[in-house]
């Protein structure tokens, strides 16, 4: 970037002063009003080139891939559990302008390659309804993802977002129907579509254990903008005391979790942020437009229940502009570490 700013920046600046000091003898009103009159059309071409650098930029991030590695211990995780992997990818907004499935398939393929004993699809697969023929193509695209992930045997779990409900804004017209053909095409492609349950997770065949006593569970919570966010009713699928992981599309959901209910949880929704600005990824466009705290990113600290803990991860899709600024899209990878019990257990459950 300041490669391309420094030749008009230098030059409108040496311009500049040395009309300054050109000038500085007199008391020229012209000659001073040339010199701001430059100052001014070197200053407007550099911002222009700026602009034009992040929005080229913008287009082409989208089209890259993170994968962040990330290590969680959880109190009591069963033996056959310690090491192994647990994967998340969010946010795929399929149907949007100069959308990016292929970023989602390329995040496919490095699943597979890894190998980890499970893959949690936080929500929002499509961006919006559409006409007939934009949902069979959205929908064909969605399959094109998840196939060869299903097909490598992988246990894949899904919650849906809000935009699988055609919701936008949390005031939003539900599309309930959207909803139901989202579901069925993920259950189809034999994704388990979890609304406000939980379901055992089976270490995988070389873990050095597995019995009844070595079950992980993991809690599928629905969506916050439909108003279908029953951590209460999900959290009495478990038994009493059982390990867990608990996924979810919006952050917010989190909130609603008693203390000690979850050591793990995971969410999507935010995109990060999305256009981020440099070395202050804290800052994004959210932290402007959106009231009260705004978790965009990673580990989200001071929020929520005594000994739960949430992360957030970028998704790989966008909303609104199709362009992405120091917000790479992101799959994430999870090491679970087994911590032993000091902490009060978890008493939600049957």
């Amino acid at each position: 970037m300041s490669l391309l700013l420094a030749p008009v920046i230098g030059a409108g600046a040496v311009s500049t002063l040395f009309e300054v000091v050109r000038c500085r003898p007199c008391s020229d009103a012209l000659c001073k009003g040339r010199v701001v009159k430059q100052f001014f059309k070197y200053a407007g071409v550099g911002l222009l080139i700026f602009l034009g650098f992040v929005l080229a930029w913008g287009l082409i991030e989208p089209r890259y891939l993170a994968v962040e590695n990330e290590e969680v211990a959880i109190v009591d995780l069963p033996r056959a559990w310690d090491g192994q992997r647990v994967a998340q990818l969010s946010d795929w907004q399929i149907g949007m302008w100069l959308d990016n499935p292929d970023t989602a398939e390329d995040a496919a393929e490095v699943i597979i390659e890894e190998r980890p004993a499970a893959v949690m699809l936080t929500g929002d697969f499509v961006y919006h309804r559409g006409d007939e023929e934009d949902r069979v193509e959205q929908f064909g695209k969605v399959s094109e993802v998840l196939r060869p992930l299903v097909d490598s045997g992988i246990p894949t779990y899904a919650v849906l977002g809000n935009h699988d409900y055609a919701a936008e804004k949390p005031d939003s017209k539900l599309d309930r129907e959207l909803a139901r053909t989202v579901t069925r095409t993920l259950r189809r492609a034999g994704v388990t579509v979890l609304f406000n349950e939980a379901v055992p997770l089976r270490p995988p065949t070389n873990a050095p254990a597995n019995g009844p006593d070595e079950l992980l569970y993991l809690v599928g919570v629905g969506s916050h903008y439909a108003k279908n966010d029953d951590v209460e009713g999900a959290l009495d699928d478990l038994p009493r005391g059982a390990p867990r992981i608990a996924m979810m599309h919006n952050p917010d959901s989190y909130a609603r979790f008693p203390a000690r209910t979850a050591p793990l949880a995971v969410a999507g929704h935010t995109h990060g942020g999305q256009i981020r600005l440099p070395w202050l990824p804290d800052f994004s466009y959210q932290t402007f437009a959106k009231d009260g705290d705004v978790h965009v990113d990673g580990w989200v600290e001071d929020f929520g229940e005594e000994g739960n803990r949430l992360y957030v991860n970028r998704g790989i899709g966008m909303s609104l502009l199709p362009i992405r600024v120091n917000c790479m899209p992101e799959l994430t990878m999870f090491t679970l570490r087994r911590a032993e019990g000091e902490a009060e257990p978890m008493a939600v459950g049957r």
